[in-house]
């Protein structure tokens, strides 16, 4: 399919069953729907990005209470923008996040660009996200092709393929331009969100409460459960690392600083090793300790997007010791899980943590704790 013959009728028909739909059932009364801004809606739809609503709620009101402003934001420390965002995943939103407040301070007198044009041209920032910046709270057209609209598009026009291939990709910016009205742009798109969030869901989709049934073609041949085209499965490695879990006091452990880019950018973790002689090489130049051995500990699987990764921890009791010019104590942290430091772990870093803590009574309650106080 290259192309979907789509009328002016047709496109003004379908806007308006969206905009009556979301007046009547759509969600108003999320955080960031309160007071617009075009920072807290940038702030919100970069934490959307491959995560449910439900799930970044408390993550955007802590991010707003600490952050409540562009300045505030670009003003911040990255440990602490990092802090905020530990657990949500992708991490380097966060950090073009961050990134992109310094610019629009200093380049843009703190303001947002008005079209989507120039909005994608700030980090971070892609053509569903710089709609939504236009139409949330600019109030100038834009397009949104979130993961939502995709499913919707894709079950009501019949659209098959892989959403993420780029010809499917390329044809439903296309459908999707030819529907968003000129008019009341705002509450179509909201209501597109909304109607794949709630009623056009992934799994069990509640079609009699659809306000396109009558005219979708999932729903009319029998083909909701196969579209939108699941994405080819691909053979997912596994990659083993070794983590040394170094401790000083009990529940004090080290964590180093990873660089500012690449996987885990910017945060905190423990050594991480390809295989035991490395590991025993750096606590044999980093390690102080009184000639014990350490102990392996339980694996943990983590998974990202093109791999599992299998990280197995290495328990010793030592301290640690500054070695070169390159070594220095801003790259060193010892991480008490009962008063944590306000900086960004990943969530495999948080399990372990949980896991490396000494006191066996504390640990049911370890992991709640943990997640309260970051």
């Amino acid at each position: 399919m290259t192309e979907i013959a789509l009328s002016k009728d047709k496109a003004l028909s379908f806007a308006k069953s969206i905009i009556h739909w979301q007046k009547l059932y759509g969600r108003h009364n999320l955080p960031w729907q309160v007071n617009p801004t075009p920072y807290r809606i940038w702030v919100s739809e970069i934490m959307l990005q491959q995560t449910q609503a439900t799930t970044v709620i408390p993550y955007f009101e802590r991010f707003m209470d600490s952050f409540p402003n562009l300045k505030a934001l670009a003003s911040a420390p990255i440990d602490s923008v990092l802090h905020h965002w530990s657990g949500l995943g992708y991490y380097a939103r966060a950090r073009n996040l961050h990134k992109t407040a310094q610019v629009l301070i200093k380049e843009h007198q703190g303001k947002f660009p008005a079209t989507p044009d120039e909005l994608v041209q700030l980090a971070g920032i892609g053509q569903s996200t710089a709609g939504a910046i236009c139409s949330f709270s600019l109030n100038t057209r834009g397009v949104i092709l979130d993961g939502n609209v995709k499913r919707v598009l894709c079950r009501f026009f019949g659209i098959s393929g892989w959403p993420g291939a780029s010809e499917q990709r390329k044809l439903l910016w296309t459908v999707s331009d030819q529907l968003t009205p000129q008019k009341s742009h705002a509450s179509y798109n909201q209501g597109m969100m909304d109607l794949g969030a709630s009623c056009c869901t992934r799994t069990k989709p509640d079609c009699v409460k659809c306000p396109l049934l009558d005219e979708c073609y999932a729903f009319n041949n029998k083909k909701v459960k196969q579209l939108p085209t699941p994405k080819p499965k691909l053979s997912r490695p596994v990659k083993e690392k070794l983590f040394l879990v170094l401790t000083k006091k009990p529940n004090q452990v080290l964590l180093l600083k990873r660089p500012p880019t690449g996987l885990w950018g910017g945060l905190w973790s423990f050594p991480e090793f390809d295989c035991i002689e490395d590991l025993h090489a750096f606590c044999k130049n980093h390690v102080l300790t009184p000639g014990k051995k350490g102990t392996f500990g339980k694996s943990l699987l983590h998974q990202f997007t093109h791999y599992t990764l299998s990280a197995r921890p290495y328990y010793i009791n030592g301290d640690y010791r500054l070695t070169s010019s390159t070594d220095s104590d801003s790259q060193v942290l010892w991480y008490d899980s009962t008063t944590p430091q306000k900086v960004g772990i990943s969530t495999l870093v948080m399990k372990l943590l949980i896991h490396s803590t000494t006191d066996k009574k504390a640990r049911n309650n370890e992991q709640a704790d943990i997640l309260q106080k970051i």
